[in-house]
């Protein structure tokens, strides 16, 4: 996580750090030190993780199914369906509450 965050904010830094402790970077090859507290609000919260998470799950999903999209195939009206509700699944998502009582959807046999 804290190399996301310092990433964020330069994406060429160089740094070390030992045990996912932000006391303990130290800055590398000339990289400008980042702020503590500027590399904190950068962190990805629980929410962001779970976000994350279910995105990897539904990407995968989707990408098992892509076959099915390709132009000399035709997608059946269920097939659409259910890629369509894999692609709206982090609509309106706000917690992680939310994001771990998704519902996914079925996917149709072939």
């Amino acid at each position: 996580m804290i190399d996301k965050a310092i990433f964020k904010i330069n994406s060429n830094a160089e740094f070390t750090y030992q045990d996912n402790d932000i006391d303990s970077i130290q800055w590398l090859n000339g990289t400008t030190p980042i702020p503590k507290a500027d590399i904190e609000a950068q962190m990805p919260t629980a929410f962001d993780m779970a976000m994350e998470d279910l995105r990897a799950k539904r990407n995968k999903l989707l990408s098992d199914t892509d076959h099915y999209a390709l132009s000399d195939q035709t997608l059946s009206d269920d097939m659409r369906t259910y890629r369509q509700s894999l692609r709206d699944i982090t609509n309106g998502l706000t917690t992680v509450e939310d994001v771990n009582s998704v519902t996914w959807p079925t996917k149709p046999g072939v």
